[in-house]
């Protein structure tokens, strides 16, 4: 083929002028013109059981054509790694179900869909519906579900449903070799994805017969079995196409209208209507109706020397679930692994325990877990450099993992590990060891500026790692379709297709999979086109998740290129390739001792930040941000950029300002107006983004995922450097004025 590189090039994205100029159509824009609208008429009951459902006056209100309830689906259950969740409540359900359809155990149970002339109507008449709950005991947390007084689901015999064990070497010689022990209690908060757009559908029978759902989501082959298994259908009965997605961050890994919907397709079709519906929720039915990240409590102990060497790590990890467990077992994990840190810990006890309660789910959310664990992980570490005066930074060059290590689940790790240099490439570009970088006047009240005395600098540092791909012997895959078109006797192509299952969720995924493939096939970019997320004509990608994409589908692609480049020479044309690549095997770890190599590949990270702190109204500016990432080879160094500022960006909520408050089982701000992410005005001042290109090598090109890696070692990092500027340690978050106040005056109380 020939030699051209597309790999490395900063390439504006094809699908940049339609998205900034508003003529990329999403899922809530591709609307038919005769469509029929629906809505989703939600239990909410956090906790109760359904005795009385009638449904009659909302089928005979104004321009309904059908309601769909739970007598309609002929298995009623789903969910993407165990089935403990109704599809929807009712009590003339006919089909088969794992979990009890009668009882509501979050109040976003889904109980009807109304299908109506228009959107109006349908929720006009969602409010006829009629409803008998007998109300059952709320199981408000971890403290109130751990005693399994109130079970939310009787099926499970308890609500801590799911645990993991870490049993490393010898913790009381651990302890006695310690000079020092620090230990500390979290509480994590939860997190709204508040992505672009919210939830929506349409559904119909295609040309084919195949119940067709065209939405926003992660992982269209998913999506497709788990509407097949609720509707009881072979799996190519169901096509799934992804219309532009407007931002996941796993909150669309998820089910929220995908079998609903395809349920109202099938049951228009059966009623002899052969029109299509569309669902779109509303900003408010989308932070009630969809996963959270999880909330937890999490207590560590470490110890360490006197010169800084970790001898034990011992940690009680308590992840919030929710109602149901979507993928809390898999986000379990990856906590748990990243609460000892990215350290060489010769002795560790670790418990983490998965916990039901009568609350909005938990689920995949950028850095699955990993968010929870180094928060802890990294704040234990600040606290041991201060507890032994020593340099943050220098505390970590002397426990942190390098190739050869094992790591906490008593496994190698996988070669390429490269925390040493990227600590060091951090700290060099944040200039740890010089002074603040110089910052404008901070006035966090317009019309009040602080007193010169009142603003109080810091700096914080954090490291850390995450896996790149899937965990504990999840089978992992991805395929990859290449076609290669150009003159019968021609030497080289002169165009070529991807055809790719992976979603495009805002990363730029799709403009990465076409420079991969030029890369590969040798055909420049402006000649490359792809065909992407429909089930009907790409492979299965797996999930565009546990920052894997850009890994996987890279290695698939070039697989494909390699296969199509022996069909052309065959002289086929078009010369078609097709590739699946398995990356090597992961393991589940021991039940007793969690021994077991849980993945194959990591990315690694280092932040430092700087603040400023109002100490009279609590307020806080972060000013400065250097974001250090081996990413092995960027594909796009400015979609990299992007990945890196955007990540920054969606952490700085979190640890700052998005306080979702939820009491009784019901999410209490499920607006913009009272839950509150950042705004122009409230990001850093300045961010930089560092990156190093140090082969991973298993990759693509020696690329490594790193979608999530900046928004994992964000928050110990703030955390940090409102403790250098205040003195005080802050265990809880989001750091909103009152809660800073309120620290700063326990802390003089003292």
């Amino acid at each position: 083929m020939t030699e051209f590189h597309a790999v490395g090039q900063a390439a504006p994205r094809f699908d940049a002028i339609d998205k900034v100029t508003g003529a990329a159509e999403y899922a809530a824009d591709r609307v038919p013109e005769n469509a029929l609208f629906a809505t989703v008429v939600f239990s909410n009951e956090p906790h109760a059981r359904l005795t009385r459902l009638d449904t009659a006056a909302a089928s005979a209100a104004p321009g309904v054509v059908c309601v769909v309830t739970a007598a309609d689906v002929p298995v009623n259950e789903y969910g993407l790694t165990m089935f403990d969740q109704p599809v929807m409540l009712g009590l003339e359900h006919t089909g088969r179900s794992a979990v009890d359809p009668t009882v509501s155990r979050w109040e976003a149970d889904k109980v009807a869909l109304i299908v109506a002339e228009t959107a109006e109507q349908a929720k006009a008449a969602a409010l006829r519906i009629e409803a008998d709950w007998e109300p059952l005991p709320i199981v408000t947390d971890i403290a109130a579900a751990r005693p399994d007084d109130t079970l939310v689901h009787e099926e499970a015999g308890t609500n801590t449903y799911y645990e993991l064990r870490v049993r490393k070497g010898d913790m009381d010689a651990g302890w006695a070799a310690a000079d020092v022990v620090v230990e500390g209690s979290y509480e994590l908060p939860y997190q709204e994805h508040a992505y672009l757009q919210v939830e929506a559908a349409t559904a119909w029978i295609d040309e084919a017969g195949r119940i067709t759902v065209e939405t926003g989501g992660q992982w269209a082959w998913e999506d497709q079995q788990q509407i097949a298994h609720a509707l009881d259908v072979p799996d190519e009965q169901v096509r799934v196409v992804y219309a532009a997605i407007g931002g996941a961050f796993g909150g669309k890994e998820d089910m929220t209208l995908q079998i609903v919907m395809a349920l109202a397709a099938r049951k228009l079709r059966d009623l002899g209507i052969d029109r299509p519906v569309h669902c779109r929720w509303s900003r408010e039915e989308s932070i009630v109706g969809h996963h959270k990240r999880h909330r937890a409590t999490i207590h560590a102990k470490l110890g360490a020397t006197n010169d800084g060497k970790i001898t034990a790590v011992e940690a009680e990890v308590l992840l919030d679930a929710g109602a149901y467990n979507y993928t809390s077992n898999k986000v379990l994990g990856n906590a748990h692994l990243s609460v000892a840190g990215a350290y060489d810990v010769p002795n560790a006890h670790i418990d983490s325990r998965a916990i039901y309660t009568n609350t909005v789910p938990g689920g995949a959310f950028r850095g699955f877990g990993g968010p929870q664990g180094s928060f802890v992980a990294e704040t234990q570490m600040n606290k041991l450099a201060q507890a032994l005066n020593m340099d943050p930074v220098e505390i970590r060059r002397r426990n942190v993992l390098r190739d050869g290590s094992e790591g906490i689940t008593q496994a190698l790790m996988p070669d390429g590990v490269t925390l040493p240099e990227v600590i060091d490439a951090c700290a060099t570009s944040a200039q740890m060891d010089g002074e603040l970088f110089p910052a404008k006047p901070f006035a966090p009240v317009a019309s009040l500026p602080p007193s010169p005395t009142a603003v109080r600098r810091g700096r914080g540092f954090a490291s850390g790692y995450k896996n790149v791909g899937f965990s504990f012997g999840f089978p992992e895959r991805c395929e990859a379709e290449i076609r290669l078109y150009g003159d019968d006797d021609g030497e080289t192509p002169d165009r070529a297709e991807i055809f790719h299952g992976g979603a495009e969720v805002g990363q730029g995924a799709h403009q990465a999979f076409q420079q991969m493939t030029s890369e590969a096939t040798g055909v420049p970019l402006e000649r490359v086109s792809g065909h992407f997320s429909d089930t009907a004509t790409t492979g299965d990608s797996g999930s565009v998740s546990a920052s894997r994409m850009t890994f996987m589908a890279g290695n698939s692609i070039r697989g494909a290129a390699e296969e199509a480049e022996k069909a052309w020479r065959d002289g086929e044309r078009p010369a078609i390739g097709r590739f699946r690549y398995t990356p090597p095997p992961t393991e589940m770890l021991d039940a007793e001792t969690g021994v077991g190599q849980p993945n194959f590949s990591y990315g690694y990270m280092a932040q430092a930040v700087e603040v400023s702190v109002d100490t009279e109204t609590g307020h806080i500016r972060v000013d400065r941000v250097t974001s250090t990432h081996d990413v092995g080879r960027a594909i796009n160094p400015q979609l990299v950029v992007g990945q890196v500022e955007g990540a920054v960006v969606q952490a700085h909520g979190y640890v700052l300002s998005e306080n979702l408050v939820v009491t009784d089982g019901r999410i209490r701000n499920p607006r913009f107006s009272g839950y509150l992410i950042p705004g122009i005005g409230d990001i850093p001042e300045h961010v930089e983004s560092v990156i190093l290109e140090l082969a991973d090598p298993q990759g693509p090109w020696g690329a490594r995922g790193m979608a999530e890696m900046p928004y994992i070692t964000y928050a110990p990092a703030v955390i940090a450097a409102v403790h250098d500027a205040t003195g005080v340690w802050f265990d809880e978050f989001p750091l909103t004025p009152s809660r800073v106040l309120a620290g700063l005056r326990r802390a003089a109380a003292t």
